[in-house]
């Protein structure tokens, strides 16, 4: 390790901190540099890890081309695509020219991908083959394009889980991850905590013209033992709110503690090992739980309202049949109009036996001794048989569909009958 070279890159990029794992991720970034192989950087979401990619450019022999930073998480799936490997004319709705996209702009140049475990899978078959043969073809076109550009990838996520869980490619992580580069926690730095905390400390004072505040001892080992689940970037944060709102310009550990969160819940995070392996808990898991969540929600509610309407409907059949039953069952025969013309040898005959006359009187004495279905049944079948089994006429008297009349003669055993 050449501690000369590595001074004059911390310099020059305004690193800080001596911790002997920086030291080492420097140290691999300055000799792979040289080189075309493609490198992949681990480590948490704050730790800094766009500074390497760049080290690596501005030391290579293509620095004095083009380099790209692209967050891959941030781009829509939609058209991730057509960001990187560029489109042609009329490809999809808005494509009205054509776009070299990102590998086409950067050839001869450097490429950093951000998150790169937020790759769809179609894009990632992409990048494979730019990285096994340098090919690609335009969204929408047809020509076998060629590019030279170096690859220099970057995740806070668990790759090797992401593999086993089918949402990465395992043949795309081992041609992105010929070389890794581990870039360490901020809790793991030790006295770096400190230095960049003067640091950002200084830079506030020099920007808004304030005194410069300081820590206490007690103070110092509180930064030294917290966690730090947002790295270097919540470091940062709550310096600049300490240089702003606190009124002493020393901060003790009781003061530190109002800009420090002290729930152990919030100070946790998935710890990245040495092999660069971590819990995949993301935000999209989360949101496709509560999605899952919500569907089966929605879909138990249409199944409560399709029982409601069903038990409507049936209210509404046996509605109409107890109108049936009123009009006719319980109407007497001397009321009931007449269904035969007069000197007919059956005028006077009402269609109801003696026999059907007591069952009416019966129901009309009783009827809360009979249930639901008993009653339907007889309002069906008075109906079938004073229309001669005609079903249409029968479900226009009851006021019902020949479709639920059909179901009713089914339920009741009438469908054999003769009438």
């Amino acid at each position: 390790m050449n501690t000369t070279e590595l001074q004059r890159i911390k310099q020059r990029y305004n690193i800080v901190g001596n911790s002997d794992d920086l030291n080492h991720a420097l140290d691999v970034a300055l000799q792979v540099a040289p080189t075309d192989l493609s490198v992949l950087i681990v480590g948490e979401s704050g730790v800094g890890k766009e500074i390497i990619p760049r080290v690596i450019h501005d030391n290579s022999p293509r620095r004095r081309e083009r380099y790209f930073a692209i967050n891959c998480g941030s781009i829509p799936e939609g058209t991730i695509d057509s960001e990187l490997f560029g489109h042609e004319k009329g490809a999809y709705t808005g494509a009205v020219g054509e776009s070299e996209g990102y590998f086409g702009v950067a050839n001869k140049g450097t490429i950093f991908l951000d998150e790169v475990g937020e790759l769809p899978m179609a894009t990632q078959a992409r990048l494979l083959r730019v990285l096994e043969t340098g090919e690609y073809i335009r969204v929408g076109g047809q020509e076998i394009r060629k590019t030279d550009v170096r690859i220099v990838a970057a995740t806070n996520v668990n790759m090797r889980k992401a593999i086993s869980e089918g949402r990465f490619r395992e043949d795309l992580f081992y041609r992105l991850n010929t070389i890794p580069i581990q870039m360490p926690p901020l809790r793991e730095r030790g006295n770096d905590i400190l230095l960049l905390f003067r640091l950002f400390a200084m830079q506030m004072a020099d920007k808004y013209h304030l005194p410069k505040i300081t820590l206490t001892d007690n103070a110092k080992q509180l930064m030294l033992h917290y966690k730090w689940p947002g790295n270097v970037r919540q470091l940062k944060n709550i310096t600049e709110q300490m240089s702003v709102l606190s009124e002493k310009r020393e901060i003790d550990a009781e003061q530190l503690k109002h800009f420090i969160p002290d729930d152990p819940e919030s100070t946790e995070l998935a710890t990245i090992s040495q092999s660069g392996q971590h819990s995949y808990e993301s935000e999209r898991e989360a949101l496709y739980k509560i999605l899952y969540e919500l569907r089966g929600s929605v879909a138990n509610l249409r199944q409560d309202l399709n029982s409601m309407r069903k038990q409507l409907d049936e209210a509404h059949e046996l509605n109409n049949m107890s109108t049936y039953r009123n009009q006719y069952l319980d109407t007497p025969a001397s009321a009931m109009p007449a269904l035969t013309p007069a000197g007919h040898p059956l005028a006077g005959y009402d269609g109801i036996s003696p026999t059907q006359e007591a069952e009416a009187e019966e129901i009309k004495a009783e009827p809360e001794s009979l249930n639901l279905n008993d009653l339907g049944r007889q309002m069906v079948e008075k109906a079938l048989e004073r229309n001669n089994g005609n079903r249409k006429k029968a479900a226009q008297e009851l006021g019902i569909s020949d479709r639920t009349l059909y179901r009713r003669i089914k339920q009741y055993g009438l469908d054999k009958k003769e009438y």
